[in-house]
């Protein structure tokens, strides 16, 4: 596709609710009327949507999250349609820094903004709980789901996984990356299409794993919402739309006129429209130039983002917005945005992962790859997301000192049941012509 939209946050820590769900308007303005939410009723509905759980610690990893997603965000934005879903990723690298120390595990947690194993998994696993949590399925769906994929024959700490499987409920499956890592990768590809109604294929490309790999930390987001206030289809209709700020093209755009969370920021328009239920919402970012958007994304982070959902006030919005679908072709790698963040020593041989596993030696990430689907109508969103932590070793690449060998006169042979000793054939060979 084509045209160019912003979506700035599929807001799934719901950084603000939804603003007077039952008052609808007109495209003529009602007068004299007065919203009765708050800024304050908007915190309290969002703290009370992780009851069962510690706010606190749900909002440490949401906090550490942004910062770090929003990051990503100025590393990986390239011109044309693209989305990355910054949980997804965090969760998988998150649960891969559970298992580094020393150094390794140092730059880890300053990109990621994580400095607690003990407290951040904690928080993690009570986001998790929350977003996983069946009460919301009337309202809304949505899932976000954890699993490793290691090697059938290595061996990992039992302290690690006991983490994993207890806090992010990430047991490990055992699969054959030695002899079978095609087969392996189909598996793998096969759990993230099941757990992302298939909206996510092949995660792992060809090539991405073999004879060396040994773990694979996988995180999986599905996410089905309807609007509070759904677009009507009939006003739905072609619009010019200015692709790059310049080329006109026609698109299905839609409208709706209602109350909703509206901040004007100076050299953009911010929108809120929330999902049914009020937990979850997508802000919209416009810049008031059209060809605005560079400028306005280059130096945004995490503190930006906050301070303008800050402004949000119920407004009456005129609001026309394209229908899109947004979809991958191939995923992205996205070692090279990592690095650049800080995470060196977790891509090479002297990374220290020996919080999972002792024995493997090496253990380093090979490559992290990520792939999301965004598609948006007049009746809600559906969007998926998947990432694959991929760690190997490295095959010896010196031979070990040994005797020669050189079968140039008659021998003898035998074959046999190694098992049993017994013996299935035994000769000679005297002339080999």
């Amino acid at each position: 596709m084509t045209r160019r939209m912003f979506c700035l946050a599929l807001s799934l820590t719901a950084c603000a609710g939804a603003v007077d769900p039952h008052r609808v308007g007109t495209p003529d303005r009602p007068s004299g009327h007065t919203s009765a939410v708050t800024h304050d009723a908007i915190d309290d509905r969002h703290d009370s949507a992780v009851a069962g759980g510690d706010v606190a610690a749900a909002k440490d990893y949401a906090s550490a999250n942004n910062a770090f997603g929003f990051e990503l965000w100025q590393r990986t934005r390239a011109a044309g349609n693209l989305a990355i879903a910054p949980a997804s990723v965090s969760l998988a690298l998150g649960m891969t820094w559970a298992g580094a120390r020393g150094q390794t595990a140092a730059q880890m947690s300053k990109a990621l903004r994580m400095h607690d194993v003990d407290g951040m998994t904690t928080s993690m696993g009570q986001q998790l709980a929350r977003w996983n949590d069946p009460a919301h399925r009337d309202q809304f769906e949505l899932t976000v789901v954890d699993r490793l994929f290691g090697e059938q024959s290595a061996r990992f700490e039992p302290d690690f996984l006991a983490l994993m499987k207890d806090r992010m409920g990430a047991p490990l499956e055992p699969v054959d990356f030695i002899g079978g890592w095609e087969a392996a990768r189909a598996r793998i590809n096969g759990w993230v299409e099941d757990s992302t109604k298939d909206r996510i294929r092949d995660l792992l490309p060809a090539g991405s794993l073999d004879t060396d790999t040994r773990l694979v930390l996988t995180n999986a987001v599905y996410f089905k919402g309807d609007w509070q206030q759904p677009f009507d289809r009939d006003h739905t209709h072609a619009a010019d739309f200015f692709v790059g700020g310049t080329k006109k093209i026609s698109t299905k755009t839609m409208h709706q006129s209602a109350y909703l969370g509206y901040a004007d920021l100076g050299d953009a328009q911010l929108v809120e429209l929330p999902y049914r239920g009020g937990q979850l919402a997508l802000d919209i970012v416009l810049p008031k130039a059209k060809d605005g958007l560079d400028a306005l994304e280059r130096d945004l982070d995490d503190a930006d983002f906050a301070a303008a959902v800050a402004k949000l006030e119920p407004q009456f919005v005129d609001l026309a917005l394209p229908k899109f679908k947004l979809e991958m072709s191939s995923s992205l790698q996205l070692k090279a945005a990592l690095k650049a963040m800080g995470i060196v020593d977790a891509f090479s041989g002297s990374a220290d992962f020996s919080g999972i596993s002792t024995t493997i030696k090496p253990l380093f990430i090979d490559d992290v790859y990520h792939k999301t689907f965004v598609a948006l109508d007049e009746k809600g969103t559906e969007a998926a997301a998947a990432t694959a932590v991929v760690m190997r070793t490295e095959s010896a690449a010196v031979a070990p000192d040994g005797v020669d060998v050189t079968a140039d006169h008659p021998f003898l042979f035998v074959l046999r049941d190694t098992t049993s000793g017994a013996v299935l054939f035994i000769g000679h060979v005297a002339d080999p012509r």
